[in-house]
């Protein structure tokens, strides 16, 4: 598969890469919860060039992560918000913060810190259960096939190419499904 159709992929991690699974992405939407608002800002501080933010910001205008509003008339130009699906990317950014801090610090401690504003802490962010809130990490967690995969596979015909393109842990649910049909169970 090629980068440009990852989006194609049942998976919301690839679709997501598919907007920004790029590094100068995601520093431009890091800049944008700093505060950075204006096309000149964004290039000052990431020094990039024109030609790659302007690509770059109209792929979140136009995937709906961001939004531009112009903020002067003559010459035209405009400023770059958030919108909301690009706000609720903010445990990503903090998870990719603290993945930083933890394993790449050059001995001198975090660039930034993030202090909670409802207790004025310094905080860290970790991963809960919505249900129960106990933390999560990958041995407590099992990936089961959901209503979208399970629709993309019905209409692929349920069997073939697709299915072995399955992560093991998934290709072995669908398999204990079939055993247990089969077995009337």
């Amino acid at each position: 598969m090629r980068w440009q159709d990852i989006d194609q992929q049942v998976c919301a991690i690839a679709r997501t890469l598919s907007i920004v699974g790029d590094r100068w992405t995601l520093l431009i939407v890091r800049d944008a919860f700093l505060g950075t608002r204006r096309f000149a800002d964004f290039q000052r501080q990431l020094d990039i060039s024109r030609h790659r933010l302007a690509d770059r910001l109209e792929k979140l205008v136009t995937a709906g992560v961001m939004e531009r509003r112009p903020y002067q008339e003559r010459p035209v130009r405009h400023a770059y918000h958030l919108t909301q699906m690009g706000i609720e990317l903010y445990p990503v950014m903090l998870s990719l913060a603290r993945w930083g801090n933890d394993w790449l610090d050059d001995g001198s401690g975090p660039p930034v810190e993030y202090v909670h504003r409802a207790c004025g802490k310094i905080m860290q962010a970790e991963l809960h259960c919505s249900e129960c809130e106990a933390p999560l990490n990958p041995h407590d967690v099992i990936p089961i096939i959901g209503p979208g995969l399970r629709t993309a596979l019905a209409r692929r015909g349920g069997t073939g190419e697709a299915e072995n393109r399955l992560p093991p842990t998934l290709r072995e649910e669908l398999l204990a499904e079939r055993r247990k049909d089969l077995q009337g169970g």
